[in-house]
């Protein structure tokens, strides 16, 4: 076993796409943050558990910041902040080729203004060319003092094994707070309907996914060693419904297999899975939906 002599939270911060899942999932080495090429794909907090170094580091991946309109827009942007003002050590994680957008330079303007350790992660700076990095960086510490400056790729992996040496160095002494086998604190649950949003989020366009909410009714462990997973998918309009079902009901079929796959290798064992589309006008706005997705109710 390995002496953890320092442990502590890491929140990952920054706007809708800037890769905050993706690097979650390279540093814990497993799929716990679901990923699109959509922005705002996670909704919720997510805890990744790893040890490195003699030191246990809590990632929380946050949602996107961005203008919220809904409440439950508001719920995620609060969880992302609530994360920040949570943890040890914020981490700023900025798409260096996208570069300061009136998004980011809120977010680093707050972040500075919280007075918390930060540092600034530029991700995706394998896409930019070197002479470009040092004038993101000088702008973006105008707006934060930022303890540290980290150039990495999370698609890649490139800088993450220095990065990674530093963040566990930075981490406050204390023992582990979860087993050393933990990977997350996300229950399974939570996590089969965040596979199936996954895959509306990949095999459906425009609003829809945006509009869409998964549910789990039931997760049942069967004498056989598998498990019997019931889901409902709500959607905020009629049209939506007809979309996801799709003709003679392909796509959700085609959902529903993509979701069972990976939710097989992910629990390790075999999944039966059941999904059910429900509409349901104005679930963004329900305090029981926020809830079963593992938000809390926005400040007013």
């Amino acid at each position: 076993m390995t002496e953890i002599t320092r442990c502590g939270f890491a929140a990952i911060v920054g706007a809708p796409n800037a890769g905050k899942s993706t690097l979650l999932n390279r540093l814990v080495g497993a799929k716990l943050s679901i990923v699109s090429p959509k922005a705002q794909t996670t909704r919720a907090r997510v805890l990744g558990i790893m040890i490195h170094e003699g030191a246990q580091i809590l990632l929380v991946d946050t949602p996107g910041i961005f203008k919220p309109k809904r409440r439950l827009d508001r719920a995620m942007v609060a969880a992302a902040w609530t994360g920040a003002g949570d943890a040890d050590l914020v981490l700023l994680l900025v798409d260096a080729k996208a570069g300061v957008t009136e998004q980011v330079r809120e977010i680093a303007t707050r972040v500075g203004e919280s007075g918390r350790r930060a540092w600034l992660v530029l991700n995706k700076s394998d896409l930019v060319a070197p002479a470009a990095l040092l004038p993101l960086v000088a702008r973006l510490n105008e707006l934060a003092r930022f303890e540290e400056t980290y150039m990495v790729s999370a698609s890649t992996g490139d800088g993450l094994q220095a990065f990674l040496s530093a963040l566990a160095a930075a981490m406050p002494a204390g023992p582990a707070l979860y087993p050393e086998d933990d990977l997350t604190d996300v229950p399974d649950r939570l996590l089969a309907a965040e596979i199936v949003r996954e895959q509306i989020f990949l095999q459906t366009h425009e609003e829809v996914p945006y509009g869409t909410t998964v549910e789990t009714e039931s997760f049942t462990e069967r004498k056989d060693g598998s498990v019997r997973i019931e889901a409902t998918i709500y959607v905020a309009r009629a049209n939506h419904k007809a979309i996801l079902i799709g003709q003679k009901g392909t796509r959700i079929r085609e959902i529903g297999a993509a979701a069972r796959s990976q939710l097989a290798g992910l629990l390790e064992r075999p999944v039966h899975l059941f999904l059910n589309v429900k509409e349901r006008a104005g679930w963004d706005e329900e305090s029981a939906r926020l809830r079963a997705i593992g938000l809390q109710d926005p400040p007013a």
